[in-house]
């Protein structure tokens, strides 16, 4: 499903709305509500609105498991941080218990080990051992999501794993990330996209033709959930809709 919304302001709205009725429908079913969340410039709107007095309070964040979809392999106090971006605008300034957070950072850890053990992790609290109630998903201008880049066979190729790490040579660091196959269990995912930047790699993601190695953000296609696009009427300019 793709919803169009005028601007960032009423998608973020939405979002916040979207996440308050998933949370209570977890907690209500099984008194506990798991969400990964993205990184990067994105949902820093969200944060801040979920943040706010108008919305923290309709959410009993004691039984809130907060993850990430991503990260760089980069301490909380880096200016790269995911996490770290999450914990100031959001994570800080609500009553979610500090052992409910789950960044994909552990000093003095290998990327790789990390990742086995965040799978660990992963299946002491998703349902099933594998299935979010929740992930929320950017999307680059290149047609990325998560740390799944074009061309990066080793981890779009990926069809065990939960987690990942891997050296990602253009940008000379290592990342983690969520793979392909356990995303895709998630029961709701929202990709959210904004900006005119976006636009060429948002149709060929949704309207081109099928080239998940060039637009990985193809390979995300929920098995037993539901797949949201929330995006801004620039991002959905070249969309036939």
């Amino acid at each position: 499903m793709i919803q169009v919304f005028e601007n960032t302001d009423n998608l973020n709205t939405q979002l916040a709305d979207l996440f308050v009725e998933k949370a209570t429908e977890a907690i209500q079913q099984k008194d506990s509500f798991t969400v990964a969340l993205t990184g990067g410039s994105s949902p820093a709107g969200l944060h801040r609105l979920l943040a706010s007095d108008a919305y923290k309070s309709k959410v009993d964040w004691n039984k809130v498991f907060v993850f990430w979809g991503d990260e760089r392999w980069v301490p909380l106090d880096d200016e790269k941080s995911n996490a770290g971006a999450a914990m100031k605008d959001f994570l800080n300034h609500i009553p979610i218990p500090k052992e409910n957070i789950f960044p994909m950072w552990k000093k003095d850890v290998s990327p790789e080990a990390y990742a086995k053990e965040y799978e660990a992790i992963l299946e002491n609290h998703l349902e099933l051992g594998d299935r979010f109630d929740l992930i929320i998903l950017g999307m680059g201008d290149d047609g990325h999501t998560a740390s799944l880049f074009p061309n990066q066979e080793i981890i779009l190729k990926e069809t065990e794993k939960k987690v990942a790490a891997y050296f990602l040579a253009p940008q000379d660091m290592y990342r983690i990330t969520l793979t392909a196959p356990l995303i895709n269990k998630a029961k709701q995912i929202v990709f959210i996209v904004f900006g005119d930047k976006k636009s060429n790699a948002l149709y060929e993601v949704i309207e081109g033709e099928r080239n998940s190695n060039q637009y990985p953000s193809q390979l995300i296609n929920a098995e037993n959930g539901n797949v949201t696009w929330m995006v801004d009427k620039a991002a959905a300019s070249k969309l036939s809709l």
